[in-house]
């Protein structure tokens, strides 16, 4: 008996080490291209970096100057990192609502049994299409089309909708609807399959049951549908909302980093590859990098217990 059981216990293999061993390289990659370089951006917070011409300044410690120069007032008043939040607050709420509203809309049409629209495949390509467009070569689009000298003047001229050439890059609505508009195009596809993948995960059983008891198409929608799909709704708008505070690309194209009119349009991120760009000052561009790391932490997190709610009562 004893030796039966000793070779039972040799025979028993224990596969739990090598779930641990297979996500040993992505704990690496994270430790080394994530986690060790965001603690050196919070250290070299704190340090006076920067070039003087030819003249480089630092680093010496300097404690929350960094900090403290970022929330100070320039000479004409405005305190220019709250200037550019609202900015990229504006931006991505004119881009981010109609995304998602639409994008909720489309996902309820294609997946929709009571319609049963067929060539779903084919849908799905054609409306993620814009998402793997560059978002430079987006932007020199946009630019090339509304530029005075584009056919979108030239179009509204010869039909009689306008006498003289328009700037709309002089006009901070334009500015901000043609950004708005682009980061539409390119990221309602995405949210759409997402919230479609979130939808045909449902138990349509519940959806059939509704339909036998009466229910009309809202109520279904507001009753069944909006409350079972809160968890990948959460996941969408809080990397939606991450992803908005980091705009940059589109913006910068379109502005030539310029955040033109008036820097209206000028982001946070683009606030930040100044630092990095024209003076080298790295602690100050360290200071706006933990900024926004923390107001992205706040935010997410709001928004993850304000949505939360909807589906864990």
């Amino acid at each position: 008996m004893k030796e039966t059981r000793t070779l039972t216990k040799r025979k028993g293999i224990s596969y739990a080490k090598w779930g641990y061993i297979f996500i040993i390289p992505f704990f690496v990659v994270y430790i080394c291209c994530s986690l060790v370089p965001q603690l050196m951006t919070f250290y070299y917070s704190f340090f006076e970096n920067y070039r003087d011409g030819l003249k480089q300044v630092g680093p010496n410690f300097v404690g929350f100057k960094n900090y403290v120069t970022l929330f100070s007032p320039d000479n004409t008043g405005n305190i220019g990192i709250l200037k550019y939040f609202g900015n990229t607050v504006i931006l991505w709420v004119l881009g981010a609502v109609p995304q998602l509203v639409i994008a909720l809309l489309l996902a309820v049409f294609f997946t929709s049994t009571r319609l049963n629209i067929r060539g779903q495949g084919f849908f799905k390509a054609v409306i993620y299409m814009p998402n793997l467009i560059m978002a430079a070569a987006f932007s020199m689009l946009f630019f090339t089309l509304f530029s005075t000298v584009g056919p979108v003047n030239q179009l509204l001229q010869s039909s009689g909708l306008a006498d003289k050439t328009i700037d709309f890059f002089g006009r901070t609505f334009t500015v901000r609807g043609m950004i708005a508009l682009m980061n539409f195009l390119m990221w309602f596809g995405n949210t759409t399959i997402l919230l479609m993948a979130g939808i045909m995960g449902i138990d349509q059983a519940l959806f059939e049951s509704a339909r036998l008891d009466g229910a009309s198409a809202w109520k279904v929608f507001a009753k069944i549908t909006v409350p079972l799909l809160m968890p990948i709704m959460v996941y969408v708008v809080i990397t939606a909302m991450i992803g908005g505070l980091q705009m940059f690309d589109v913006p910068q194209v379109l502005t030539n980093g310029n955040g033109a009119p008036n820097r209206t349009s000028m982001t946070m991120v683009m606030y930040l590859n100044n630092f990095l760009t024209t003076s080298k000052n790295y602690g100050m561009a360290g200071a706006v990098s933990m900024v926004l790391f923390i107001v992205s932490g706040v935010l997410g997190l709001v928004v993850y217990r304000t949505l939360s709610k909807q589906y864990k009562q």
